[in-house]
């Protein structure tokens, strides 16, 4: 599916559906997000997914996060076409 991140806002970009709460914590049947793969890869990527069930449940606390800020600020940059590495957390 073809696009608008609803985390970084880049448009027509290829879209993921991420579950907010993840399935492995329950949130197989609760709210998803439409994000392209580098942002979902990046979250992976960031946090566990304990943390994210806990911590990071919403889009707007996404937005907020500190070290996705960062992130986000940096990918809006890129062209939707651009492959983009992504940076594993070391405290992960």
């Amino acid at each position: 599916m073809i696009g608008t991140c609803e985390l970084c806002q880049r448009d027509g970009i290829e879209l993921t559906v991420h579950h907010l709460i993840p399935r492995e914590e329950g949130g197989s049947h609760l709210p998803t997000a439409a994000l392209c793969k580098s942002c979902h890869k990046q979250i992976h990527a960031l946090y566990s997914n304990k943390e994210l069930a806990i911590r990071l449940y919403t889009i707007a606390l996404l937005k907020d996060d500190d070290s996705l800020k960062k992130y986000i600020k940096w990918i809006k940059k890129q062209p939707a076409t651009k492959a983009v590495k992504i940076r594993k957390s070391k405290t992960k």
